[in-house]
């Protein structure tokens, strides 16, 4: 039966709230009142449910807590002094330079922090595809090695983004049982009460997407306890609780008021404040011994459940089949080489086309390889990867690999960033380039938390053609290479492809985007195949040199404008051109200064780089006195043959601007 909470519990929640309290006030930033409307719930859930090695942060099995609600860090870095994580003295550095405790949370950079959160929404996305990989691990592997549950807490905020909500309903039709959001709703957001932006009814919203809901007195520990162990329960369906709370839920004359969001308590205030929590006023940080202890009273049974778990994972390695499945997932891709389709010269495909044979390739020789496309599988060539391993479910099909993400791709790429943080998951999601602006902040997350995710986009040009405008990507490329460690690969045959993939499951730590041609293209020869992953690997190399003449002209470019580089010059025996085919800008400049000077000597000065995108960028490259054939404008609907006449991308054309060098 469920209990109520002890005198102890209402002193270990007063003095988390000082904490709170503290933490901002020394930092003179930050938000304390949604920090305190969820104390309640959050001390509940780590002081009697949440399962982790107190120990060991990392610990495989752990139940994963995802702070949606990034902004309410305080409350979460106090909770990791409770656990012995962090000290009392990493909250006094909040928000300070090289503190372990940042503004909004940080992967990799506080022990106990599952990913980077901040950017409201995406916690909720990235905690269903957490929820996604515990369920594929589970039945890929056994009950004993991944058996978690997948909590995240949640804002207002939070559900106003529609990422959220995307996600939900991906939650939903996936029957993720294991998930459990806690919705803080406390009324009032950074601007004002809520009512004035928003009227939604979440618990019948999320009701019709399938999710199990309960509302409860957020600050009643006994109805939390009850819901808690409800979820739990719900096998079949995600869960919401709603729980209705008071904003900065403790202050004195404050509780209620929006001011409390996004800025430290007055002076007065928190003295007030602290006198109501009973806290000492002039004292800061405050960690009784007796509430550390109430709190680590679990403590014991937590670590025997890691001894039971080390043994229960020792015995299955007993069974040779089942210890190469454990060694399977949790082998890093970044040690292992694969095995590529092999693509004859005399062939003509599409990058996309290429890539989709790769994607088969490699599903074969990685059973724990997952994703999906944004409701276009055909066009992203990830339709034979969904009929071939079956679609995830988490009830009727979850070993299935491809899952089906429907219009909705930040939530894709959020939930793909998920998928890799939980870990024994390499991820994938697919759209059309164009759309890498709805996907963008996702990818930028994937590189802030240095996560291998593959972002694969097709269609990457006005080569799309009839679709028109706002379908062919203009600005699109350089605007990734923009965001730092992202590496962004553009290849310019079937050849290339491959050995993009290769590098991009080469990294431990950083993600890659890919930009596919909807359109065929011939398979290079000039480079023999065995060479072509060392070529790419260079990020920039010399596809094609003047045989009768010294350099006199470099022509840079990249994806299917590599062959219009070659044609060009073909027609321009006279000239001595060199072409230098350019899949990845940004492993291009990580190469040796002497190599990239091998590249582009700094005595040839006639110099033409081509792109179907934006030309200023490229000007780094060519210099003040070089050209740049791409596109400054935004496309139009017609077929793709009569933009490449009308916008100047033909053989002829590209020919007369490098003659114009001279």
């Amino acid at each position: 039966m469920t209990r109520a909470a002890s005198p102890l519990d209402h002193r270990a929640v007063e003095v988390l709230k000082g904490l709170i309290l503290d933490t901002v006030h020394r930092a003179r930033s930050g938000h304390p009142g949604g920090a305190l409307s969820s104390a309640d719930f959050a001390y509940v859930l780590f002081h009697r449910y949440l399962n982790f090695d107190p120990d060991d942060p990392a610990w495989w099995n752990r139940d994963r807590f995802v702070l949606s609600a990034g902004h309410e860090s305080a409350l979460l870095y106090s909770l990791l002094v409770f656990c012995g994580f962090l000290h009392p003295n990493d909250l006094e550095q909040f928000r300070q330079w090289g503190s372990r405790t940042p503004g909004h949370p940080e992967r990799g950079l506080t022990p106990g922090v599952e990913c980077t959160t901040g950017p409201l929404g995406q916690g909720v996305a990235m905690a269903t595809g957490m929820a996604i990989a515990e369920a594929f691990v589970r039945h890929t592997t056994h009950l004993e090695f991944t058996n978690h549950f997948t909590y995240c807490l949640a804002s207002d905020g939070d559900l106003q983004e529609p990422v959220a909500l995307g996600a939900a309903a991906i939650a939903g039709r996936l029957g993720l049982g294991r998930l459990i959001v806690y919705y803080d709703s406390n009324a009032v957001q950074l601007a004002g009460p809520t009512h004035l932006a928003d009227a939604t009814d979440y618990a019948g919203v999320f009701r019709a997407m399938g999710w199990q809901v309960q509302e409860i007195d957020g600050h009643d520990h006994k109805a939390i306890a009850a819901a808690i162990e409800a979820a739990q329960a719900e096998t079949t369906r995600p869960s919401l609780i709603i729980g209705h709370t008071v904003m900065a839920k403790g202050c004195a004359t404050m509780e209620g008021n929006f001011e409390t969001h996004g800025a430290p308590l007055p002076e007065a205030e928190l003295f007030r404040t602290k006198a109501c929590l009973q806290l000492p006023q002039e004292a800061s940080f405050v960690l009784p011994e007796e509430v550390i202890t109430h709190f680590r009273r679990r403590f014991p049974e937590l670590r025997a459940r890691r001894v039971a778990w080390n043994a229960q994972v020792a015995a299955l390695q007993t069974d040779p089949a089942m210890a190469a499945r454990l060694a399977e997932v949790q082998q890093p891709t970044w040690e292992r080489r694969f095995t590529w389709p092999r693509f004859a010269p005399d062939k003509v495909m599409a990058t996309r086309t290429a890539f989709g044979a790769c994607l088969m390739a490699l599903a074969q020789q990685l059973p724990h390889l997952i994703g999906g496309s944004a409701d276009l599988d055909p066009s992203n060539q990830t339709a034979k990867f969904r009929d071939t391993f079956g679609i995830f479910h988490a009830q009727t099909n979850p070993t299935g690999r491809n899952i089906c993400f429907g219009v909705r791709e930040f939530p894709m790429g959020a939930i793909v960033n998920g998928l890799a943080l939980h870990g024994g998951i390499v991820p994938f999601g697919a759209t059309f380039l164009v759309f890498s602006d709805y996907e963008r902040n996702a990818i930028r997350m994937s590189a802030l938390q240095e996560l291998p995710v593959l972002h694969i986009f097709t269609h990457d040009s006005f080569y799309v053609g009839e679709d028109g405008p706002t379908h062919q990507p203009v600005e699109h490329l350089w605007s990734l290479r923009l965001i730092p460690n992202l590496l962004v690969f553009r290849p310019a045959d079937a050849r290339e492809t491959a050995a993009c993939l290769s590098l991009a499951l080469r990294q431990p730590s950083r993600p890659s985007v890919f930009a596919f041609t909807r359109q065929n293209l011939p398979v290079l020869d000039l480079v023999p195949e065995e060479e072509m992953e060392e070529r790419v690997a260079r990020g920039g190399y010399i596809l094609l040199e003047p045989t009768h003449r010294p350099v006199e002209v470099i022509v840079l470019a990249t994806g299917s404008e590599v062959h219009l580089a070659l044609a060009a010059a073909r027609l321009l025996p006279e000239e001595g051109i060199r072409v230098v085919s350019i899949p990845c800008l940004e492993l291009f400049a990580e190469q040796p200064e002497d190599y990239r000077r091998l590249v582009l000597p700094k005595s040839v000065t006639r110099r033409v780089a081509v792109e179907a995108g934006v030309t200023a960028p490229w000007y780094q490259y060519v210099g003040p006195c070089g050209q740049v054939l791409g596109i400054d404008h935004f496309g139009a609907s017609a077929p793709a043959h009569v933009l490449q006449e009308r916008y100047g991308f033909t053989p002829d054309n590209l020919a007369r601007i490098i003659a114009q060098t001279r």
